[in-house]
């Protein structure tokens, strides 16, 4: 394993997880691997909580590939992008001691609204109608016009994120070794006059997507990168591809993607 120096905590609920980043500092100290106060100084940037605050972690250090990223659960529930329970610290320092970790990448996904600068997300991407109405646009893959599509969204999710919102509205689950982005339509209206494929389909990095909104009615389309809103005025592009930029997890060598998806799931 890499030796690693220095760690910053990312513990979003202050007060709540006080005493837990004090423990973590403790043990890590121990393994010679010590607290800064910034992210950007940091070998290993760490959440404290769920799989929400590990996304947050990445978003608020701007998705950096030149660190690793761990997280450690504040419960006992089970996650995805979480390895580490802070009730089983113990285990979480063996995993050190032992070097019994792999280090994996997970694709990020590039978005562009209008003429902005990018933005990425490691799990997933919302576009939805906020008022009581479908949400017409044309759809390319590349610069191939594809489909006209009327409905109440579209969902496009990495392989990590699959098993998430994407799984709840009938996308496939995607192994994250398939670099890939999955495209899933939300409430597709289909009829003699509108017409949608109907199904999720994946998209690989040489084949950005293009959403053309339909301006000729007027819309007030809610976006989301992973667990946070984007507040874009008169949004009539957006344009998503597969980054090449990718983040470094620390995890568990028998721990992998499938074994948590059978855990959550079966």
């Amino acid at each position: 394993m890499i030796n690693y120096k220095t760690i910053y905590f990312f513990a979003p609920h202050g007060d709540e997880t006080k005493e837990i980043k004090q423990d973590l500092s403790k043990l890590f100290d121990r393994l010679d691997i010590h607290t800064v106060e910034s992210d950007k100084e940091a070998d290993i940037i760490a959440s404290i909580g769920g799989d929400g605050a590990f996304l947050q972690a990445v978003r608020r250090s701007n998705f950096r590939d030149d660190c690793v990223y761990l997280g450690i659960a504040a419960d006992s529930n089970r996650h995805f992008y979480v390895d580490f329970h802070y009730q089983d610290i113990q285990a979480l320092e063996e995993a050190f001691q032992k070097d019994d970790m792999d280090v994996r990448r997970y694709p990020t996904i590039e978005v562009k609204v209008n003429d902005n600068n990018p933005s990425y997300c490691l799990n997933e991407f919302t576009l939805r109608s906020s008022i009581v109405k479908t949400l017409k646009m044309d759809i390319y893959i590349s610069d191939f016009f594809f489909e006209h599509f009327n409905g109440d969204g579209i969902l496009v999710s990495t392989p990590t994120g699959s098993t998430g919102y994407n799984k709840s509205v009938g996308g496939a689950v995607v192994d994250p070794l398939i670099e890939s982005m999955q495209v899933t339509e939300l409430g597709s209206v289909n009829n003699n006059t509108y017409r949608t494929l109907g199904t999720s389909f994946l998209l690989n990095r040489q084949r950005p997507l293009t959403l053309l909104i339909d301006k000729n009615t007027d819309y007030y389309p809610v976006m989301s990168l992973d667990n946070e809103a984007i507040s874009v005025q008169n949004t009539e592009k957006v344009e998503l591809r597969l980054s090449k930029k990718h983040i470094q997890t620390l995890k568990l060598k028998d721990n992998t993607f499938w074994h948590k998806t059978q855990r959550n799931f079966l």
